[in-house]
């Protein structure tokens, strides 16, 4: 009688156990809080010429909750922006946001002027510094340009985001148009911007970086 007494509690005990492990298991689930991915860049983050919500950063919004990674992603991107305006509306973007994860895709503009190198890496490095700080995550977008702008500036232009990247250790996607740059049939009419066909293969290139950095960050307990 006492061994089944004693076989009784341990039968009982278990399914208590199993009983509860799921309950515990959902209320984790349901106490972590999207992780916060802000985005700042110019026209090639901002759906320049396309149609709305087809654009690279709304695909990765969507591709990362189908692996059931709860995420918001706020596109703070302006076409036509620069380093500089990017690093000018930046602090405030940062206190409001308070993101988890920062993609800065940033600099194409600066090149298409012919403005400072040492100016425009000097900006990123502001804005990759104040991520870190604030404790988020950072993967910088680098760019190529035409030749035409000549051997030195044109070299210096793609080496300045490996460079600022391996000072501040974040992520790096070297090349954005990775895949596709010499494909003129993936660009609009202008011949500089990518059309809707592009949008995928850019969100993939992202993606690939990114991957490790949202499995660092997920699931992101509830904030206090």
């Amino acid at each position: 009688m006492k061994e089944f007494s004693r076989y009784r509690r341990k039968l009982i005990s278990s399914f208590t156990a199993l009983f509860f492990v799921p309950l515990c298991v959902e209320a984790q689930t349901q106490s972590a809080e999207k992780i916060k991915i802000l985005v700042v860049g110019d026209s090639l983050s901002a759906e320049y010429g396309l149609k709305r919500n087809s654009g690279w950063v709304k695909l990765l919004e969507q591709k990362i909750a189908e692996q059931n990674i709860a995420v918001t992603i706020v596109n703070a991107s302006i076409s036509g922006d620069t380093t500089s305006g990017g690093a000018s509306r930046f602090p405030t973007l940062m206190s409001r946001e308070k993101p988890d994860l920062v993609i800065i895709e940033l600099g194409a503009n600066d090149a298409l002027r012919g403005l400072s190198l040492q100016a425009s890496q000097g900006n990123l490095e502001k804005m990759v510094n104040l991520s870190k700080d604030s404790g988020a995550q950072v993967l910088l977008i680098g760019m190529q340009i035409p030749p035409n702008y000549g051997k030195q500036y044109t070299e210096a232009f793609e080496k300045m985001f490996s460079a600022v990247s391996v000072k501040f250790k974040t992520g790096l996607v070297p090349f954005l148009f990775e895949g596709f740059a010499a494909d003129r049939s993936m660009f609009q009419s202008d011949g500089i911007h990518p059309n809707e066909a592009a949008q995928p293969i850019m969100m993939e290139t992202v993606l690939s970086a990114l991957r490790p950095m949202l499995l660092k960050a997920w699931p992101r307990p509830a904030r206090p």
